[in-house]
C-alpha cells in the first residue's frame, strides 16, 4: 500500500499520464483493471489508499511495471535503494511483507522485490500479463511456492524461476520467517513503455 503522501501524487500522476498515454477513459481503465472507477478517481486525485493487488492490476492493464507507477523521475546513472527507504506495498496479517526495491530500465524491465514470509503466511497472485518471468531466491528460512496448483518447497539457497502467467501464491513454510529476493522480468514492448 502506498504510505505517504509525496508516494500517493507520484502514483497518482503516473496512473494519470499512463491512462492517458494508452487512450484510456476511467470507464474503460476501470473495465479493463477490474477496479472500480469511484477507486480510480481517488486515485488519480491522489486520494485513498490502493494496496498491492490494485497496483498490480492497473499496471498490468497499462502494461508498465508497478515500480513506474510508484517512481518519480531518474535521479542518476546509479541507483542506490535501502530497504528501509522503500515503504512496503503489502503487509501480511502476521508481520510479512514485499517491498519493491527498483526497476531496471530498458526494453525489457525488470523488477526486484524483497519478501519477508512468516511462517504459515501467504500472498496469493493472479496471473499476470503473458510474457512474464519471475524468480524467487530463497536467502534464509523455507517457503512453499504454489503455481496453477502444484506446490513447491524451496529452502534457503534454492532459486525457482516460472511463468507468471497462471496463478500462484507464495506461502512462509516451517517454524523460522522466510526472506527471498524476486525479480520480475515484464516483457519487452508495451509493457516497457512508461
Amino acid at each position: 500500500m502506498v504510505e505517504t503522501a509525496a508516494a500517493l501524487r507520484t502514483v497518482a500522476h503516473n496512473v494519470r499520464v499512463a491512462r492517458t498515454r494508452a487512450g484510456l477513459s476511467l470507464e474503460e481503465l476501470s473495465r479493463r483493471s477490474q477496479v472500480s472507477k469511484g477507486a480510480l478517481v481517488a486515485l488519480e486525485k491522489a486520494q485513498g489508499n490502493p494496496n498491492l493487488a490494485t497496483l498490480v492490476r492497473l499496471a498490468d492493464t497499462l502494461g508498465i511495471s508497478v515500480s513506474a507507477l510508484m517512481q518519480g523521475p531518474p535521479e542518476g546513472h546509479v541507483r542506490v535503494v535501502a530497504a528501509d527507504a522503500v515503504a512496503p506495498l503489502w503487509t501480511g496479517d502476521r508481520g510479512g511483507e514485499a517491498r519493491l526495491m527498483l526497476t531496471t530500465s530498458g526494453p525489457a524491465p525488470v523488477e526486484v522485490w524483497r519478501w519477508r514470509l512468516e511462517p504459515d503466511e501467504e500472498y496469493p497472485s493472479h496471473p499476470h500479463q503473458a510474457g512474464v518471468v519471475e524468480t524467487i531466491s530463497v536467502t534464509a528460512g523455507r517457503m512453499t511456492l504454489i503455481v496453477d496448483g502444484t506446490a513447491h518447497a524451496l529452502e534457503a539457497g534454492q532459486t525457482a524461476t516460472f511463468d507468471g502467467d497462471t496463478a500462484h501464491t507464495y506461502r512462509g513454510a516451517g517454524t523460522e520467517t522466510c526472506t527471498l529476493i524476486m525479480t520480475v522480468q515484464l516483457p519487452p514492448g508495451p509493457a516497457s513503455a512508461g
